[in-house]
This record gives C-alpha cells, structure tokens and sequence, in this order.
C-alpha cells in the first residue's frame, strides 16, 4: 500500500509535505497593508525559507506567484488541509478576495484533493484555525472568520468525524487590522504551546489546561514582532522568524529545537511569518 500523500489533523505532527508559492513583485502593496519591500530580497529570502524547510525533512511544492495578489504568498490563509484533503476558504479581506480558487490548480497538481469549500455569505482564514487534536479543529470567531464559516467547516469535518471548537476574539485594534487565532498561539510539541496570554480568550487558556498543555508565555514587545508565529516541523522541531531572542531561549530552555530564516521583506513587511507562508499537505508521525 502507497504511503498517503495528503493529510493534516495536528500542528505538530512531523511536516512530510509542504506547499509554498513564490511571492509577486507586482501589485499594490500598500493596498494590502504591506510596507514596501524590495523585489530581489522578498525572492531570496522566500528561496532560503523554502531551502530551510527541505533541510528539515519536508517535500517542498513551489507553486508560481499569482503578480498582483500580493498577500497569495501567504498560503496558510486560502485554504485549510484536514484529513480528507484541503478546504478552499473564502477571504474577507478584498485584497484577498480569489486567492482560494487561485490555489486549487497548484493543490491537484500535488495531489491533494478538494475536500470542500466554503460559499454564501461564510468567511474564514486558515491562520484562525489550529489542530488541538485529531478530531478537534479549534476556529476563532472574529473579523475573518464568521458563524456560517463555522457552520460550514462542521458539515466538512463531520466527514472525517472531527469537529470545531470555537473561540471569540477580543476586538483588539479592529476590523482594519488582521487578529488570527494563530497571532497567539502556536504549539511547539503535542503538550507546550507558545502563548500571548493578554490576547487568549479564557475559553481557550482554560481548554489548554484541561489537555494539559503548558504554556511558553511571550512577552508583548516580541508578540509585535511575531513571535508567535511559530512553524513547527516536529514535536519539539521549529521554524522562526529571525529575532525575538527571548521567546527563542524559553523554547531553547524546553529542549525545543531553534531554526531560524531571515525574512525583512517576505515576513515583516507583509505581516506574514512561518506558518503564514506554508499550506501543510502532510502531517505524518
């Protein structure tokens, strides 16, 4: 029997299959709330992101820039990878509004099938939503992602006989200004998650305790920095963005394995760090 190619119910889980798109040098990047970056850098340091990753042991699919879709770098957000292949989300930023779609060619092309997609009125990005357990897709519930979204995923997911966890975000800075589920949260093995606790919802801190997951806190001076946007490649095996020193060390403390990639251009100019720029296909202990 061939070894499955698609496949993804954990964050942690060891990374086998990894899709990333190479960044467009054209477009309106202040439109889509980027500072402007330079066309050479945002190339090479998404070159030396997708080198890392193979390093560490993943299949990496480059998919072609979509040039005027500034954001379709950010592949985490279109669309979302369960057990029966990917579901095609639908954006609430305008910006953003086609990247779903934009990614199935490149999806069938690596061999993962479209699961579902979300329609009507429902809004979601894949950065609101994390694996707690195999059977249990935690989704937040804020500017990006709504009720119908919620209600859609369900209906998808009872396929493969998981379900959704809500939680509400705080209103924070506004609609203006993008709050994923994964701004705060990112697990670094089955059992230790990094946390921005001021932006938790109790629901979630409380949810954490009771699978025992304990907590690598991060200071808010890093949380601006993205230090919370946390890629792991393994239990205990993870990608960051370079900088955030402390937030490194308590992993480090932890026995968590460090690797870092320069993004100046690709990450902090977009807003868009690790796991912002990969789509999982695979996950497979």
């Amino acid at each position: 029997m061939s070894e499955p190619r698609y496949g993804v119910q954990s964050m942690v889980d060891p990374l086998r299959r990894v899709l990333i798109r190479r960044p467009a040098t054209t477009g309106d990047f202040a439109a889509a709330g980027w500072r402007q970056p330079d066309p050479a850098r945002l190339i090479a340091e998404h070159e030396a992101f997708g080198a890392l990753l193979e390093n560490l042991g993943c299949e990496v699919t480059v998919a072609e820039p979509v040039e005027g879709m500034v954001d379709s770098v950010y592949v985490c957000d279109p669309v979302w990878t369960c057990g029966q292949g990917a579901i095609v989300l639908r954006s609430a930023k305008p910006a953003r509004v086609g990247e779903g779609e934009a990614m199935v060619a490149p999806l069938e092309a690596a061999g993962v099938p479209i699961a579902g997609r979300l329609t009507g009125t429902a809004t979601a990005d894949g950065g609101d939503m994390v694996w707690l357990d195999n059977e249990t897709l935690a989704v937040a519930r804020g500017y990006r992602t709504n009720a119908e979204a919620h209600r859609q995923l369900d209906e998808i997911l009872a396929a493969e006989g998981a379900r959704t966890l809500r939680f509400d975000l705080p209103h924070d800075r506004g609609a203006a200004h993008v709050l994923h589920l994964m701004s705060f949260i990112s697990p670094v093995t089955h059992d230790l998650a990094v946390v921005f606790e001021p932006l938790a919802p109790v629901t979630l801190m409380q949810e954490l305790q009771e699978r025992g997951i304990g907590i690598i806190p991060l200071g808010e001076d890093e949380y601006h920095s993205m230090g919370c946007n946390i890629l792991a490649t393994a239990p205990g095996v993870v990608v960051v963005l370079d900088g955030n020193p402390n937030v490194r060390r308590a992993m480090e403390a932890k026995g968590i394995e460090v690797h870092s990639y320069q993004g100046g251009d690709v990450s902090l100019k977009g807003d868009g760090g690790p796991t912002c720029l990969t789509r999982e296909l695979l996950r497979r202990a």
